[in-house]
């Protein structure tokens, strides 16, 4: 794996953490951040036994967005390289998306531009209230177009109006009170009360049947938006219906009426 990110798994195999690995240019991204990401999340999802992932940044930022050294070789292609190249980011995005297992964003310091995007593809946000936002891309004369569809479903469709058009900064107590951030921490030297919450929330997902988590990241994705109509009613029915029958499924309801721990966390 490229050393512009780097991936640590849990010795059990349960939880992998991939971190975006350039501090000195506060992980700004470029082709090769995102076919590295690109390829671990396409890896993780090909992983039954994984339950859950971090993703965060090392150093004092989570993520500035586009290095610049990306941004000028930008500057000089032509129409069919840019759509070449923006395309390879929305689909390290959508990968990252729908991975079947949860994936807790570890936000810290800077968080700009194309790193809102990768923090608005996981599913669930943890930040240090140090944190800054920005969606900056309108100050360069451009739009925040391949990160859009996450962006608007996580921060709202209301706020991104603001937020799109302004390129203004905007605090990470801000983003909690929105709903992007789900747990804010205060800030400290080593940002270990958000390690601690990251390491928390892993343990509530890691506690829970595989793969019900899987099916429940699933089914927000897949019914989020639909109107209420006699066949997400008969899908939603048949969802229940399949994992009640299943062998997890099964097991983790005879283990709460046998008032005893289900089969998956003693595997764990």
């Amino acid at each position: 794996m490229s050393d512009v990110i780097e991936i640590e798994r849990a010795a059990n195999g349960a939880v992998a953490r991939v971190w975006l690995n350039r501090p000195d240019i506060r992980n700004a991204f470029n082709e090769d951040s995102i076919a590295a990401l690109a390829r671990a999340f396409a890896g993780f999802a090909s992983e039954p036994g994984l339950r859950a992932v971090v993703l965060g940044g090392r150093g004092k930022a989570f993520c500035a967005g586009a290095d610049l050294g990306w941004m000028r070789k930008m500057a000089s292609y032509s129409w069919d390289e840019n759509r070449a190249d923006a395309q390879a980011l929305a689909e390290m995005l959508w990968t990252i998306y729908r991975c079947p297992v949860p994936v807790v964003g570890r936000i810290q310091g800077d968080c700009y531009a194309g790193g809102v995007g990768l923090a608005a593809v996981c599913d669930i946000l943890v930040a240090s209230d140090a944190a800054t936002f920005c969606l900056s891309e309108a100050r360069l004369g451009l739009l925040p177009a391949t990160i859009a569809p996450y962006v608007i479903r996580a921060l709202g469709e209301q706020a991104s109006r603001r937020y799109f058009a302004s390129a203004e900064r905007f605090s990470a107590a801000q983003a909690h009170a929105l709903g992007f951030v789900h747990e804010l921490c205060a800030a400290d030297a080593l940002d270990a009360k958000v390690d601690a919450k990251v390491e928390e929330l892993v343990g509530a997902l890691v506690a829970n049947g595989p793969m019900a988590v899987r099916a429940c990241k699933k089914l927000v994705q897949d019914v989020g938006g639909l109107p209420i109509d006699d066949a997400l009613r008969a899908e939603t029915a048949r969802r229940i219906a399949d994992i009640r029958a299943s062998d997890e499924g099964r097991e983790g309801v005879q283990s709460f009426l046998q008032k005893r721990k289900p089969s998956w966390l003693l595997e764990a």
